[in-house]
């Protein structure tokens, strides 16, 4: 890896950009966004019913939006660009604006606003306000580094370059979780697995036997058993701010996991040397959110089921989760019935509380029952696959470590390359 020095110079972006606020007079834009703390555009969970879209603000391809009112609190100022080719609308409380001068990209503006310094300086200037918002003065006062336009685009063309790889390894992982719960229903569910002269179990004749609780048969040998049952599980430790640091194994919060996996690259430190150490995740693990929102939040819903990849092996699991670890022969077995909607269902249908702050007790998660194979080596295949999707999401996290490093090297005008 070596790096470039660039040519830049500091220019205020209220010099950069022009504030504008074109509402949805005619009525002809009709999907409504709003913006997540990530910095991408996301449908809107508001109920829309009986509202005056009218009013809302415009959003057209390569104009901004943002949404100032939370940033002391979030430490982050939700900002995106469209990519889109469709005009959309967002909430007239939002802020809408477009870069007026010819000598900046509005995907290099972009990036710069993806820079974890960007936020801290938003952040800062937040103190002048009890409500912990962002005033329009600041933000434009905000001075950024740009470099020449034919600079901007190298910049932009690498990082994009890394967006790309990242999303194609996103398609791979997608194709391979197919192909393994594909692969769980036909053995599994269907009970087609290959006997000892490899050809499908049942209808090939297998004996079967009938599973009152389940109301179907299942392959002889087979059980039912609840979750619970000859697993090790711990509950998440509460972390206090003071417990941070800049060193040390990662904390792994409720907002860090994705749909499937965690998920994060940026997770918070703590200190070494201290008793969070008997919180550890482990590759492999599943993990459960016991506290959160219903489903309509997806940051932090209630019931969220995600696998631990091999890059979070060691970090430690925060409060309003636990963690679950099964024996390794059933490990895969056993997560494709956790994945499923069946148990999904089943976890809410056991959550109590109010729509922003809903629970599940441990109890409700190790009741559920679930199947168990008395072959060990029907897992190899599965066990296969997800190590390759481990793989992927490795690779990944590199990647995102390297954009990362990319959007800090702006400030001083470094090229990344690797």
């Amino acid at each position: 890896m070596f790096l470039k020095l660039w040519d830049m110079s500091y220019r205020r972006l209220g010099d950069m950009v022009k504030f504008i606020s074109n509402k949805n007079t005619d009525g002809n834009a009709t999907v409504l966004f709003g913006i997540n703390i990530d910095k991408f555009f996301m449908p809107s969970v508001a109920n829309i019913i009986g509202v005056d879209l009218k009013k809302y603000k415009v959003v057209k391809k390569y104009q901004f939006a943002c949404n100032r009112m939370h940033v002391g609190r979030d430490e982050r100022l939700p900002i995106s660009m469209s990519t889109f080719d469709y005009d959309f609308i967002v909430s007239p409380a939002y802020d809408v604006f477009e870069v007026i001068t010819s000598d900046v990209l509005p995907e290099y503006l972009m990036l710069w606003f993806r820079r974890k310094e960007f936020d801290r300086q938003c952040w800062f200037y937040t103190d002048a306000d009890v409500r912990g918002g962002l005033h329009l003065d600041a933000l434009k006062s905000i001075e950024i580094k740009v470099p020449t336009i034919e600079e901007q685009r190298q910049i932009v063309a690498q990082y994009q370059s890394i967006a790309n790889k990242i999303k194609v390894n996103e398609q791979i992982c997608e194709k391979l979780e197919a192909t393994a719960q594909a692969l769980y229903k036909h053995w599994f569910v269907d009970f087609e697995f290959p006997n000892e002269a490899g050809k499908p179990y049942k209808s090939s004749g297998g004996k079967m036997v009938w599973n009152e609780e389940l109301g179907k048969e299942i392959p002889e040998g087979w059980e039912v058993r609840s979750l619970g049952d000859n697993i090790d599980y711990k509950k998440g430790y509460a972390f206090k701010s003071e417990d941070y640091e800049c060193t040390g194994n990662c904390i792994i919060r409720v907002t860090d996991l994705g749909n499937k996996y965690v998920n994060s690259s940026d997770f918070y430190k703590i200190q070494k040397n201290k008793m969070y150490q008997n919180y550890p995740v482990k590759y492999k693990d599943v993990i459960i959110t016991t506290v959160g929102s219903w489903p309509s939040n997806p940051l932090s819903v209630v019931g969220k089921v995600v696998r631990v990849p091999s890059f979070a092996n060691e970090y430690y699991l925060n409060q309003n989760m636990v963690r679950l670890r099964f024996d390794h022969s059933l490990n895969e077995i056993i997560y494709q019935q956790l994945i499923d909607k069946k148990f999904g269902e089943y976890l809410i249908s056991g959550a109590q509380g109010s729509a922003n702050q809903a629970s599940i007790t441990l109890e409700h998660i190790f009741n559920f029952r679930i199947v168990v194979c008395n072959d060990n080596t029907l897992n190899i295949p599965l066990n296969n696959l997800y190590g390759m999707i481990d793989l992927t999401i490795n690779q990944n996290q590199k990647l995102t470590q390297l954009q990362s490093l990319l959007l800090s090297r702006l400030a001083v005008g470094e090229e990344v390359n690797a």
